[in-house]
């Protein structure tokens, strides 16, 4: 490009340049620039040009500096440009502002080329476009249908007439809120937040299978039921998957909440096409308007679509955008028009169910939402849903088979699940020539076997003493369970020279416990712990990441120092202070759970965490206490129940 512009100069200078002064050549340089200039933007357009950025008396001028100044400003478009260029500097500048032409035209030369392939694949697409039309015009006379498509319609009738039996999960599926086991006050929590005339938005967290969905589903019936409920008969219960949904940011598409299908790139109605007219599409926040839209997994759904939920929950309407749509065209639908200026109805009820715990659901969702918890199922639950579902399957069981069941899960759905594995097992066996079927043991066990099934609790409480040996409590999502924590000791042969190990799986604030307690043995009897070899064990390396079994590693340390049994019925939780102060944990409720299911008679918790206790709780003897020495006294066995010193 740079070559076409010295030649383009050199063939604008009449005279050969050897036979030319420099000064003379510069200028023969400087007309040639202008020349080409004149031909690129048009004489008028440059004169226009050098008037906006004030150069044109610095162009007319006969000052080679001034005219160089004049070409610099036009060609770098810069009119700040004030200071003459030295006589010497003026081949230099001659070059850039060269090389600076040359990117225009190559910029340009480029552009072009685009251009013409743009019009190029415009026209490809209209010529599609216009043998598509001629095309339904071809078969307006004859319709959409033709020999194919006919043939379609009668295999998918063909197969409408071809069906299996009603699966196990539908036929054991809740009917009634009675058939929902274990969730009583959860329920009763559900239906009263949408029984008020001004029913709220309602976040359910809890372990899978323990009947979240069906619950939902149930309570806008029994709410539409309910004099001065806002429910009417025709509201509906919409239903999606959050870990399924999928949206584009673009929004190109959204099953949510909807979105607009412009008339070139996606798909709108071809009479509105034709027109060039977008339209907007409803989602699933329109079809649940005046009932409930309920999202499984609302934790899952991306948190930008969140957001936008958020917004349409404050409007109670869903508003449409798009560059396409213009007011004032009079061939836009009534629909399409409404749509635009007044947003789809989508005045409903939110319930959003999750199996994670509060902290990952998004702040300004649960600011807006009531939340209900449903409890995870104790091995009595899961031996009424067993039995349960065997009255609904028309089947007997041995007298062990719900509650071997109910020794591998927690699940009210991987229950029933085990339990249709082993009917299916027993029809297999006895060859459906029996009448009545009775599911063994033996058939839940090969069940069981063949799904590498493990036992839910491994760890059981037992009604003996040990020294060293106490039993913890910790939480995992909405799941309590007990931890067995070990400690032994050996005195040193040199007094001041113990030391201390612990898992390396452990939390840090964990082994701080430690440090506590050896504060708190030292306080209480006076034992000197560092005159001790300590090891402390987490039996099966469980993390600890909290402070919550400083109590139980105390009174583990102080049985193996002073050789005292323990009682293994009794399970203990709370952080000591070195004052020996019982210090509040977390997720009470959850850990009664977890030591209710492994046998645990009484459970010694923090007086401050008394108020966390639930009302209802059976099974299980709950302690609330201040301090350590009020521990000492539950703990030890009967037989030694004195505090040596």
């Amino acid at each position: 490009m740079k070559q076409f512009i010295e030649k383009f100069m050199k063939t604008s200078s009449q005279e050969n340049p050897k036979y030319l002064s420099s000064s003379e050549l510069i200028n023969r340089q400087i007309n040639a620039i202008y020349e080409l200039l004149s031909n690129i933007h048009g004489s008028d357009k440059l004169v226009l040009r050098a008037s906006k950025l004030d150069a044109l008396n610095l162009m007319r001028s006969e000052k080679t500096a001034e005219r160089v100044l004049a070409l610099q400003i036009l060609v770098f478009e810069d009119p700040t440009l004030e200071k003459l260029p030295e006589e010497e500097e003026i081949p230099v500048i001659l070059d850039k502002i060269q090389n600076e032409i040359a990117e225009v035209l190559a910029r340009r030369t480029v552009e072009e080329d685009i251009e013409k392939k743009i019009t190029e694949k415009m026209q490809q697409r209209h010529e599609e476009y216009v043998k598509e039309l001629k095309m339904q015009v071809l078969k307006e006379n004859g319709g959409p249908e033709n020999a194919q498509t006919l043939k379609k319609l009668a295999v998918l009738e063909k197969l409408d007439h071809n069906s299996l039996s009603t699966s196990a999960v539908d036929l054991l599926r809740p009917k009634k809120f009675q058939d929902i086991v274990g969730q009583e006050r959860a329920i009763k929590a559900l239906v009263s937040k949408l029984a008020s005339p001004f029913p709220q938005h309602i976040i359910i967290y809890g372990p899978p299978g323990v009947g979240k969905t069906t619950a939902a589903r149930l309570a806008l019936e029994v709410a539409k039921e309910i004099k001065g409920s806002p429910f009417s008969q025709e509201g509906d219960f919409v239903e999606v998957d959050g870990s399924t949904l999928r949206w584009d940011p673009r929004e190109i598409t959204n099953p949510l909440l909807g979105s607009v299908h412009d008339p070139i790139y996606q798909g709108a109605r071809r009479d509105l096409a034709e027109t060039g007219i977008p339209e907007p599409k409803p989602g699933l926040a329109t079809d649940a308007h005046g009932g409930i839209l309920f999202i499984d997994e609302v934790g899952e759904v991306d948190t930008i679509l969140q957001n936008k939920l958020l917004k349409v929950l404050e409007d109670k309407r869903v508003f449409f955008d798009s560059s396409y749509y213009d007011p004032h065209d009079p061939n836009i639908p009534q629909y399409v028009k409404k749509l635009f200026e007044e947003g789809a109805p989508a005045d409903f009820i939110l319930i959003g169910a999750t199996t994670r715990e509060p902290e990952y659901i998004n702040p300004a969702i649960r600011s807006r939402c009531a939340e209900v918890y449903f409890e995870p199922l104790t091995p009595a639950d899961i031996v009424e849903i067993v039995n349960q579902a065997a009255e609904k399957l028309e089947v007997k069981l041995e007298s062990k088979v719900s509650e071997i069941i109910s020794e591998y899960t927690i699940e009210g759905r991987k229950a029933t699940n085990i339990l249709c594995d082993a009917y299916a097992l027993t029809c297999y066996n006895c060859n459906n020539q029996k009448n009545e079927i009775i599911i063994s043991e033996k058939d839940v066990y090969e069940v069981i076997q063949t799904g590498r099934l493990a036992p839910n609790v491994t760890q059981k409480a037992s009604s003996g003493n040990e020294v060293g040996k106490i039993f913890g409590l910790g939480v995992l999502g909405f799941l309590g369970s007990i931890l067995e924590i070990e400690a032994v000791t050996f005195p040193t042969n040199k007094e001041g020279t113990g030391n201390i190990r612990f898992n390396d799986t452990a939390g840090s604030m964990a082994k701080d416990s430690v440090f506590n307690a050896a504060s708190v043995i030292r306080k209480i009897t006076g034992e000197d712990i560092s005159n001790y070899d300590i090891h402390i064990n987490i039996v099966g390396g469980g993390r600890i990441d909290g402070p919550s079994a400083g109590v139980a590693i105390t009174v583990a340390l102080l049985s193996a120092i002073q050789e005292r049994p323990i009682k293994q019925d009794i399970a203990v939780t709370g952080e000591i202070s070195i004052q020996g102060k019982v210090r509040a944990v977390g997720g009470i409720a959850e850990k009664i759970y977890g030591a209710r299911q492994a046998g645990v008679k009484k459970i010694i918790i923090p007086e401050e965490n008394a108020k966390d206790v639930p009302a209802d709780i059976k099974g299980i003897t709950v302690v609330a206490v201040n301090k350590v020495e009020e521990v000492l006294s539950h703990v030890f066995s009967s037989e030694d129940n004195s505090l040596v010193s």
